[in-house]
Order: structure tokens, then C-alpha cells, then sequence
């Protein structure tokens, strides 16, 4: 029995403006320029996205002043969380996963521009 890889072809798609940005910037810089650089290779590669999009979260059916902001929202259901540390840590993944407490998201992919000698994602089943 095969398992079936959740948005394979829109993952894909994303994975691979991820992987441009870092060959054209290697690793060294802020998380805001990779956000920068990778809203605009999104764009050149006509994948829909929203950066920056707020989500909202609820306790116990009831709306939250507070809002989770993920770097990106692509095809209106994969989030796309950016980092520029030397290790993804555990809390990282964390911020992700919280969001399938929230948001109807199904698949979070946590990226790494800091690691060397290539940019890093890690698929988060939501």
C-alpha cells in the first residue's frame, strides 16, 4: 500500500523557489531578507501565496486578540514558516504544529536558510 504525500506537486513547486533563493544567497543572513527573497521568487514562479497573513486562534470556541503570523501561506492551505539559525530546535517545530490547533492547514513545511551547505525543510503534517 502506498502512502499518499500531501500536496505533492504544490510542495514541490515551493521547494523549489526555496532551493533558488538559497543557491543565488547562501546562507549568513537575516530571516528577513530570505522572506523578502522568497516572496519574490514565489511571485516569478506564479505561486499563489499570502506572506504574512494573520491567522486567527481561539480558546474554547472563542475568537483571541492574539494571532499566529506565519511567513507564508501558499495555495491558501501550506504554511511556510522561514528560519536562519544554525539548528532547527524543538520549539521551532512546535510554532508550526500549534498551527493545526488553529487553522484548517493540513501541511507545514519549516525551513532553514542558516544551515550549511544547503537550505533545510522539514514537512510538517498538520
Amino acid at each position: 500500500m502506498s502512502e499518499t504525500i500531501l500536496f505533492k506537486e504544490e510542495s514541490y513547486a515551493i521547494q523549489g523557489a526555496i532551493f533558488e533563493v538559497y543557491r543565488e544567497m547562501g546562507c549568513g543572513f537575516l530571516e528577513s531578507v530570505y522572506q523578502e527573497c522568497l516572496e519574490l521568487e514565489l511571485h516569478s514562479r506564479d505561486i499563489p501565496f499570502v506572506a504574512q497573513q494573520e491567522l486567527l486562534l481561539h480558546y474554547k470556541s472563542k475568537p483571541l486578540k492574539t494571532k499566529f503570523i506565519p511567513d507564508f501561506v501558499c495555495y491558501g492551505q501550506i504554511v511556510v514558516e522561514l528560519k536562519a539559525v544554525k539548528d532547527i530546535a524543538p520549539e521551532h517545530k512546535a510554532q508550526v504544529i500549534n498551527y493545526k490547533k488553529t487553522t484548517p492547514m493540513k501541511l507545514g513545511l519549516l525551513v532553514n536558510f542558516g544551515a550549511y551547505p544547503k537550505a533545510t525543510i522539514i514537512r510538517l503534517a498538520l
